[in-house]
């Protein structure tokens, strides 16, 4: 079972940076990018969540508020997050159970590089879950597919 374009968003509630817990629901009214990715550190999580970053305005433009969600404990997420000054807060799906809700486990039960817009209403309306995970959905690509949303 995952999560597919035009479906309700699968609600969760998960710990995570500034030392709060964060739920889906309570951004209803606007629209959110859910950002999975394998961890914290590796090159390519890193390059994707500080490329956000640097667009973090292109985000705000669209009113858009960015979840990223990883596996590693909330201690680990405020290490990277300091680290690299990320404007977004950084959640742990530490049971995988919201990654497993999502549809974005491998084989192994690793993150899949994934990320979908769920609009003001709460349903789906973009799903990209990569195979290989080298690369990233661009933020004119997550932009875009907001703006679709709306």
């Amino acid at each position: 079972m995952s999560a597919d374009v035009g479906q309700a968003a699968p609600d969760f509630t998960l710990p995570g940076t500034g030392g709060q817990d964060y739920t889906l629901a309570s951004y209803r009214g606007q629209p959110v990018v859910l950002v999975f990715y394998p961890g914290d550190n590796p090159a390519v999580c890193t390059t994707q969540l500080k490329k956000y970053t640097a667009d973090f305005d292109e985000f705000e433009g669209v009113d858009a508020q960015i979840l990223a969600i990883s596996p590693q404990d909330v201690a680990s997420h405020e290490g990277f997050s300091s680290k690299h000054g990320f404007k977004f807060p950084l959640l742990a799906d530490t049971d995988k159970k919201v990654g497993s809700a999502y549809g974005v486990l491998g084989p192994v039960g690793f993150y899949r590089r994934s990320v979908f817009v769920v609009d003001k209403e709460g349903v789906i309306r973009y799903a990209h879950r990569a195979i290989a995970g080298l690369t990233y959905k661009s933020t004119d690509d997550l932009v875009k597919a907001v703006r679709a949303a709306s």
